[in-house]
């Protein structure tokens, strides 16, 4: 009976040995979070870290948000590092820059960046040039964060992409997230950063889930500002974007890739300081360029990768002029017909850069 035994035991040890070596190998697993979830996440992390941080704007504490980005973070934290102002962003801006010469970390939340313009006296003069006015003695540590461009049926005041106006400025770095992985690594590099920052999110990808890989599930994670990223490899066409339209970009590669075309989309994560470098090495493989924002034409983001692709090392690579897709020239109208037609859509970006490849 003991040598049947012994037999018996002897494969189940063996069996049990091989699945506890899969179980140690196989990977956690990436949990599903939506962006507004993602910038919630990275915000709480930051708060617990750091006491010097804190966030202020309309309807941010009781109210859990506007679009309840700041859920459960008043209840958590309290009135002295949660705290709801009164409409007047040129008054809780400026006190937030104040806070932040005085050594705070704030975060100001503009409930739209449309309404940053009420403000914008103390985002460009206060905020963006006092370190530079100091020889390098006073830095604002600062977070300017809202969401930015059209959203969905709020009309000419409402809809306006802010990326070419603050990126236009020294002083200030500014960043625009597409995904959850963005989002949280993003407002954490943000909110550590001695300078003022801008984070231009989007009202409609803040319900958005996307897969948060386990490295952004840390504490410690950051996405470095000023460094983009390649979210799908291809040889045929460089494709730049920011904010919602990667996602555009990513639906107009894969469609595209049916008909043998393969588009490198690249992520730019950071409008400035801008990575240049990347698109530049993008360019030179492929030989064509197509650039995609939800911004007007005039003076873009697309219109300022075109000029910096043509002075340096890259211009000499391009088979065919760089093409440039943006919103209409025009105030947002409301009607949905007409707004569908003042955004950049998929087939907008199929046709761009078909025309880019002669096709």
């Amino acid at each position: 009976m003991a040598a049947v035994a012994g037999l018996v035991r002897g494969p189940l040890r063996q069996a049990s040995g091989l699945l506890k070596r899969r179980f140690h190998r196989s990977a956690p697993a990436a949990v599903q979070l939506t962006v507004r979830e993602a910038i919630n996440q990275g915000m709480d992390e930051e708060l617990e870290r750091d006491e010097k941080v804190f966030l202020l704007g309309e309807e941010v504490a009781q109210y859990d948000g506007a679009y309840k980005v700041s859920r459960g973070l008043w209840k958590k934290y309290g009135d002295k590092r949660i705290i709801d102002t009164p409409i007047s962003e040129m008054g809780f801006a400026g006190i937030a820059v104040g806070a932040a010469m005085a050594g705070l970390r704030p975060i100001c939340e503009f409930m739209t960046f449309n309404f940053s313009m009420q403000a914008i006296d103390q985002v460009i003069n206060s905020a963006a040039k006092t370190y530079y006015m100091s020889a390098g003695l006073q830095p604002v540590p600062i977070v300017f964060r809202g969401p930015n461009g059209a959203s969905a049926g709020v009309a000419a005041q409402h809809s306006q992409c802010f990326a070419a106006w603050y990126g236009h400025c020294p002083g200030l770095k500014v960043v625009s997230p597409w995904n959850s992985e963005d989002a949280k690594g993003l407002i954490k590099s943000a909110i550590r950063d001695d300078n003022p920052v801008v984070m231009l999110e989007n009202e409609l990808m803040y319900g958005v889930a996307f897969e948060l890989p386990t490295e952004a599930q840390s504490k410690d994670f950051l996405i470095p500002i000023g460094k983009a990223k390649i979210e799908r490899q291809g040889t045929h066409i460089t494709v730049v974007a920011h904010s919602r339209p990667v996602g555009h970009c990513l639906e107009a590669a894969a469609v595209l890739s049916k008909e043998g075309i393969e588009c490198e989309v690249i992520n730019l994560r950071t409008i400035r300081p801008m990575d240049i470098e990347a698109i530049e090495a993008s360019v030179m493989k492929t030989n064509h360029l197509v650039t995609v924002e939800g911004g007007w034409p005039q003076f873009g983001v697309g219109a300022e990768i075109c000029a910096r692709i043509m002075e340096g090392p890259a211009f000499n690579f391009l088979d065919a002029p760089a093409v440039r897709v943006t919103g209409a020239d025009v105030p947002m109208p409301y009607a949905k017909i007409l707004e569908d037609n003042s955004i950049p859509q998929v087939k907008d970006i199929i046709f761009a850069i078909k025309k880019t490849l002669n096709i």
